[in-house]
């Protein structure tokens, strides 16, 4: 739950809102991980990682990973083929020097490093499979673009609607809530 909230966390949550319509639009169904199907498949999705982290294999208590980020600047969908479970310490990622999230590869190594490269080869291609099994889209550049575009007009009219509602609630504040109104005498 957000402490502090701000125009930008109405757009991002828009934004997530239509990477799972997109998501839904591929898998031709809701996809509500925390009830119905939803939540049946993500349970089938943690027991085929043995209840597991997918990217260390310890088991604990499990959180979605959508390997495709599921933000603004992967686009990644909330597609079954897209989520993996995961521990609380290998669901977050490190940054590149440019801002940007490491790819779920790249934090798979990282969070690997040190073990045999068997291991990581097996958890990677158990994850390249799993992506396959649930038939993740594999959207063509066209398609990439088209959900870029959309999402971050999305971004920006929210974030300015939210910023215009502000500016309009302050010049009615003034004009009828306290016009008039002076210090108490």
């Amino acid at each position: 739950m957000a402490i502090y909230n701000t125009p930008s966390d109405a757009a991002n949550t828009a934004v997530r809102s239509f990477l799972t319509s997109v998501g839904e639009h591929y898998l031709g169904r809701s996809f509500n991980t925390g009830t119905g199907y939803g939540k049946f498949l993500w349970l089938k999705i943690c027991e085929e990682f043995g209840n597991a982290c997918a990217y260390c294999e310890q088991p604990a208590l499990l959180q979605i990973e959508h390997l495709l980020m599921f933000n603004r600047t992967e686009y990644g969908l909330h597609h079954p083929g897209n989520i993996v479970p995961v521990c609380k310490a290998c669901n977050k990622r490190s940054r590149n020097e440019d801002k940007t999230y490491v790819s779920w590869n790249v934090h798979l190594s990282q969070v690997c490093a040190g073990q045999a490269p068997e291991i990581v080869e097996r958890r990677h291609a158990k994850i390249l499979e799993h992506m396959q099994r649930y038939e993740y889209p594999n959207l063509n550049e066209q398609e990439r673009h088209a959900i870029r575009v959309i999402a971050e007009a999305l971004y920006e009219n929210i974030k300015a609607e939210s910023e215009k509602s502000l500016a309009m609630y302050r010049k009615l504040d003034q004009a009828f809530v306290r016009k008039g109104s002076g210090p108490a005498a």
